[in-house]
Order: structure tokens, then C-alpha cells, then sequence
């Protein structure tokens, strides 16, 4: 099953990697990849409370450091985890829009 997904280093997660259009799939194997989707869809939020530790933590060094470079190398730290929040954010609500498309 996992030939349908693939990890990705910087979001942490496995993301689907469909090869063929979702409507091309057996609804047997449609439910087996949603079934997998929603065992990694669960670890998102866990994961995002994690990068908002971290983010807190280099706000925290940010608001003590002096250092110009130093500075912004914290705030790109921070833009880079806020994005990948973000983007955890849609990958969570992208399985509305597989069940809506099951149902059909």
C-alpha cells in the first residue's frame, strides 16, 4: 500500500503520490489508500504542535538576540516552519475532499 504515498523530509509525513487519476481506481483500493491517508492525517496535528514549539522557542531567542545576522537567520527559521505549518494545514483538510469524491 505505501507505493501510494511517499515521505516528504521537509513536511515529515507521507504525502500521497498517486500515479493515476483518483477516479481511475478500484473503490477497493480508494478505500485501502483512504485508510491509510487518515493514519497520517492523524499525526498532522501532532506535528504542527510540535513546529509551533520550536517556532515559540526561536521567538524567545529572537527576542534576546543583539545580533543583526543572527536575527534574521531566526526570523527565516520561523517563516520556513510557519510554511510548513501551512502547509500541513491544507494536506490536513485535503481528505474532505477524497471522501466527497468516494461517495459519488
Amino acid at each position: 500500500m505505501s507505493c501510494y504515498f511517499q515521505y516528504d523530509a521537509r513536511l515529515g509525513i507521507e504525502t500521497p503520490a498517486l500515479e493515476s487519476d483518483w477516479d481511475s481506481y478500484p473503490a477497493n483500493v480508494r478505500v485501502d489508500i483512504l485508510f491509510q491517508w487518515e493514519q497520517i492525517r492523524g499525526v498532522i496535528p501532532d506535528r504542527i504542535i510540535k513546529l509551533e514549539a520550536i517556532i515559540i522557542r526561536k521567538q524567545n531567542q529572537l527576542d534576546q538576540e543583539d545580533d543583526f545576522i543572527t536575527s534574521c537567520r531566526l526570523n527565516s527559521e520561523i517563516a520556513d516552519l510557519a510554511s510548513i505549518i501551512n502547509d500541513l494545514h491544507l494536506w490536513f483538510r485535503i481528505n474532505q475532499d477524497l471522501e466527497s469524491k468516494t461517495h459519488h
